[in-house]
Parts: structure tokens; sequence; C-alpha cells
């Protein structure tokens, strides 16, 4: 009997449904499941028992479109000339193309910022709703969120007989928090005791504080709404249920970078946010630095029967720049990009344990930034323009990197500064922009 080739197509397995819901500035620490004192996130601490839940997940920048950058486009944030926020991916191919091509249908709800084409289409994503924060917010009892994943919900239900990818770029926790009273009320017990946080986290405290701000009263606004994310993907996992998507449907909850603080802006230009209380755990820094408080994030993902339930994966080192060759191995996407700086890290989700091909890196889209990088146990981070020391820490004993170990470990400082001297020859000279923004 000869088998033709629309009958193969016919039998071939389904791929999965692809489900990437995306918080802004929220903390490595902001979850319960990460261990948060007081945050009521139910939701997504049932997704990491029902799935598997890494400690060293890492974005691929430190401000909002770089992060998107990588993930999108399988290519560190810096090998881009033109600033992708202003320009777009020029010819660069996305991983939502990819998966287009092979036949998947594209959402893409909420925010955006990777580019000045936000029509249907662009990128290979058939369906584009750039939402900004619901309405009504404040008066009522709903989260700024909730436009996003309603749209993103009616995109699920109309292609639920198809296999789709949808991207869920809420607006929380980014700046500024200022939440519905209702959600708010949640949180009237919470009383702040700073000992139930990290020494990182007190210098947030004290600035909250200095600029008039009351501990309690802005810990209970951003608990709220991280709440609120917690509530919408609720509803998103129970649609996918109501459907019977569950099986066939892969879900990834994280966040584009580490939180923002709570003085935001340039000198002269400056933004005062005593709400903005977003926890990095005992990692250093947030939003901006390139330290592990601002790289590292959560990252909870379920796939029912192939991702082992209710395991946490503290062993790997894994990264947004995988975003793009893991899925199409996944998804049996044949026709890849030559050029791409993450690795397939499938076995990894699926259970192993291994060493990280490549390293990591992270360098803002300036010539003249500081680069940092991140190979096995080791996180170098080199000083501007030749000025000051060079840092180094082992992340396997000071994950807080608060024990500069360079003077101790010449050798490895050589060896790691040679990679990152290797890797920026390859980078562009210049850099475009449109302008100087904040994001």
């Amino acid at each position: 009997m000869t088998v033709t080739l629309s009958h193969v197509q016919a039998t071939e397995p389904r791929p999965p449904n692809i489900v990437f819901m995306f918080a802004d500035d929220l903390g490595y620490g902001d979850l319960g499941c990460y261990g948060h004192p007081y945050a009521k996130t139910p939701a997504l601490d049932q997704l990491a028992n029902e799935g598997t839940r890494f400690t060293q997940f890492y974005v691929t920048g430190v401000t909002c479109n770089p992060s998107r950058t990588g993930l999108m486009t399988g290519l560190f944030p810096a090998r881009f000339s033109k600033y992708a926020a202003d320009f777009g991916f020029g010819e660069r191919v996305t991983i939502t193309e990819l998966l287009k091509k092979r036949g998947y249908q594209t959402g893409h709800f909420g925010k955006w910022h990777i580019g000045p084409d936000d029509a249907d289409g662009t990128y290979g994503i058939d369906t584009v709703r750039v939402i900004g924060k619901s309405r009504d917010v404040i008066a009522g009892n709903t989260g700024r969120d909730d436009d996003v994943y309603a749209a993103a919900i009616d995109f699920i239900r109309k292609n639920k007989d198809e296999s789709f990818y949808v991207n869920v770029w809420g607006h929380a926790t980014h700046f500024p928090v200022n939440t519905a009273k209702g959600l708010a009320a949640e949180f009237n017990d919470v009383t702040v005791k700073r000992n139930d946080f990290s020494p990182t986290m007190q210098h947030k405290f004290d600035e909250c504080k200095k600029i008039g701000g009351d501990l309690d009263d802005s810990m209970r606004q951003y608990l709220s709404d991280v709440y609120q994310i917690d509530r919408n993907v609720d509803r998103l996992l129970e649609t996918l249920e109501e459907l019977e998507l569950r099986d066939n449907t892969i879900v990834v909850f994280s966040s584009d970078h580490g939180p923002a603080p709570v003085v935001l802006g340039k000198q002269g230009a400056r933004k005062y946010s005593n709400n903005m209380l977003g926890y990095a755990g005992q990692f250093r820094g947030g939003k901006h630095d390139q330290y592990e408080g601002g790289t590292r994030v959560p990252f909870i993902i379920r796939w029912p029967d192939k991702v082992e339930a209710g395991r946490v994966d503290t062993q790997n080192v894994c990264s947004f720049i995988d975003w793009m060759p893991t899925l199409c191995a996944i998804a049996g996407v044949e026709q890849r990009p030559k050029e791409f700086d993450g690795e397939d890290i499938s076995d990894i989700w699926f259970g192993t344990d291994r060493e990280r091909i490549k390293p990591l890196f992270w360098k803002t889209s300036s010539t003249g930034s500081t680069p940092a990088i991140r190979d096995g146990k080791w996180k170098l981070h080199l000083p501007r323009k030749q000025r000051g020391e060079p840092e180094l820490y082992d992340l396997s004993i000071d994950p807080s990197e608060s024990n500069n170990v360079a003077s101790e470990h010449p050798e490895i400082v050589k060896q790691l500064s040679a990679k990152v001297a290797a890797w920026v020859a390859t980078l562009p000279t210049q850099y475009t922009k449109t302008k100087d923004k904040q994001d």
C-alpha cells in the first residue's frame, strides 16, 4: 500500500499549543511558590505543583524591549544595531514566524514594545491586539490586565481546534502600581516585618520611607497587583480545562526581568513610587541591573505527561535566549535560522540535568556599556570602559553576589574576560535609537 503525503499529514500528531504569560517587572521572589512571605498566588502556586519550577532561569535583557527581543529572535539584543523597540527586528526571523509556517495560529495580546508596526501579520502573528491597562480599575474590583487576558481567552476559544501560540503580555507590576480598592482589601491584614525579607530588600524599604511612603500600605498595593495577575492566570487555565486543551498545551509563566526600583528615571527626570516593592528574593539588584536580581526570574512550565509535575529544577541554567530553538524542536520546525545564540533545552524541560553548552551574556545597546557573562557557576561583571575592577562571583555558594572573588581567581577572570571580548567583537560598533526613553 502506498501512503500518500496527505495521509501522513492527516495522521501526524498535532503539535502542542503554547500559552506564554509574561509579567512586567515582576521580581523573582514575588510569588508564593518562590518564597514571598505575604503573596497570595494560589493559581500560580498550583501551576508550579502541576509542572516544573526553575530557580536558575534568566532573561536576555534588563529592560522591557531587550528582554522581549532576545526571546522573539533567539539573538542577544546587543546584536541589533538599531534599537528594536524603535525599528523592529529587521530581517531577523521570529519564533512566531517559524510557528506560523509550521501551521500554528498565532496571537499576541497586551504589551507590545517590539517595534513600530503592530498590525495583524507582523512577525507572523495573525492577531495582534496591543491592549493597555483595563478601564475603571481603581474604582472597581478588577485588575489592570483583565482586558488582556479576556482577549487572549477569546483567541484560544476561536482557535481551539487548531494548534495555537499566544503571547499574553500583561502590564503588572510595571510602574505605576495603583490597584483596585477591592483587590487591595485582600491584604488589609498585612503588616510588614522587615526581617521577613532578605538583606537585599532593605534598601527599598528605606527608600519607600524616605519619600514619605507607608510600608504597610505600599506593600498591600504591590501584593494586590500581583494577586490580580494570579486571578487572571486562573481564568485562562480554567478555559483550557473547559475546552479540554490542558493535556496538549504548554503553559509558561515568567517575568521580563527583575523588579523596578522605588526611584525611577534619570537625574532631573526622576519618578517616585513608594509602591514599587517588587522582591528579588536573596538576589542583588533589579530592573536595569545585570546582577542576579535583574536577570534571574521566575519560570514555571506545565505540559502534562511531558514536563514532570511538582519538580523544582535547581540545577540547570536556562534562559529565554533558548526559547526559539527549544520551541522549534518541540513543534517540529525543521527550517530554523542558521544563527541563534541559544540552545535547545527541551531535554531539560523534560527532566534532564546537564551542563549548559553556551554561556549567557548581557550587555545594553551602547558601545561603552559594561558586559556580564554567566558560564557554569561563575558570573563575571567587567568594569565600564576599563575603570574600576572586575567583579567575579561563584553563584553556587554566593547567589546574592556579595563576595567578589576576582582577586582570588585571576585565571577565571582571564578566561571569562577572553570569552566576553570575543563576543563583544561580534557586536555592532554603533547603535541607533530614535530617542532616549525609559521602559
